[in-house]
């Protein structure tokens, strides 16, 4: 195996790994979800990809199977809406069960807790915690029925562990799914089905970095702080999430594994630091989140 400092160039699987695997990867259309897709799909599984824009998503279908070969099969559903899951979730089972779920969609911005709407709260908490049980239920009752095992991997945040202030929609609705997994892990461990999570530290994407870190250069607060001075790379976050399904160890069930470079350990992992921050910095990060809002309306349109 090839040393590598961040996971670029290592060679940790054996093709064909995931070859009569079908997975499903919510938020599979960009960033996080589309790299882990892309990485199963390499190893030979079969892939769902869902997200509110479908076209973003028929596009990273097209683009991966040019790419790797294979079927990838595009899904445009809101998680929000617990009806709208349910019936893409009976879809997917329609030539067989899915074997394995990622759930990776999230949403997330820096806000003053007492500047928050309920509306702001909605947004995230409906997407997080909300969104991710509708999809594991949906998935989870109909392993159960069909007498299928399967995997559930979440990707949640290491301040699940020590909450966070400023993006407390989000920490309460991560650390929701921090105590599901660890709640099913043992309700349905009977059955053969395991649930884990992957706690990653930063990992630059555009649209999360712009709502999470406006103003920022990507990355450039971790590298500063971080106590292995870098920022995570997808292709260690596509490493970890694969090792979790493949079979390797299926005695892991009901864990969240921090992939950050010891910064929670260090610094809370969390935004504390944005204690700091005055009424303009505060007023700057709103006019950058808005706009990147906006960007990604017209991707919709």
């Amino acid at each position: 195996m090839k040393k590598s400092h961040s996971g670029k160039g290592c060679v940790m699987f054996t093709e064909r790994l995931l070859a009569g695997r079908k997975i499903l990867v919510t938020g599979g259309g960009t960033g996080l979800g589309k790299a882990m897709a892309s990485k199963f799909l390499s190893l030979g599984a079969e892939i769902h990809i869902c997200g509110r824009r479908k076209g973003v998503c028929e596009d990273t279908a097209a683009e991966l199977m040019k790419l790797h070969g294979g079927k990838v099969t595009a899904h445009g559903v809101d998680i929000r809406d617990a009806a709208a899951v349910d019936a893409m979730i009976e879809s997917t089972f329609k030539d067989g069960p899915l074997t394995d779920l990622i759930n990776n969609a999230a949403g997330n911005f820096v806000s003053r807790t007492q500047d928050l709407s309920p509306r702001g709260f909605d947004a995230v908490a409906n997407i997080v915690m909300h969104g991710t049980f509708y999809v594991t239920h949906a998935v989870g009752k109909r392993w159960i029925a069909g007498g299928d095992r399967g995997n559930v991997v979440s990707i949640t945040v290491t301040w699940v562990r020590n909450g966070s202030p400023y993006v407390v929609p989000s920490a309460m609705s991560k650390s929701a799914i921090h105590a599901m997994t660890m709640s099913l892990a043992a309700e349905w461990g009977r059955y053969g089905i395991r649930l884990n999570t992957i706690a990653p530290g930063e990992i630059p994407t555009e649209g999360m970095s712009k709502r999470i870190k406006p103003g920022d250069e990507a990355g450039a607060r971790t590298i500063a702080m971080n106590p292995m001075g870098r920022v995570g790379s997808m292709e260690e976050l596509q490493n970890l999430a694969t090792f979790l399904i493949s079979g390797g160890c299926d005695w892991i069930s009901g864990e969240t594994i921090a992939m950050d470079g010891a910064q929670a350990l260090a610094m809370g992992g969390n935004f504390y630091q944005l204690r700091d921050w005055k009424d303009s910095d505060w007023s700057a990060a709103r006019d950058a989140i808005m706009a990147q809002n906006e960007k990604d309306k017209a991707k919709r349109a």
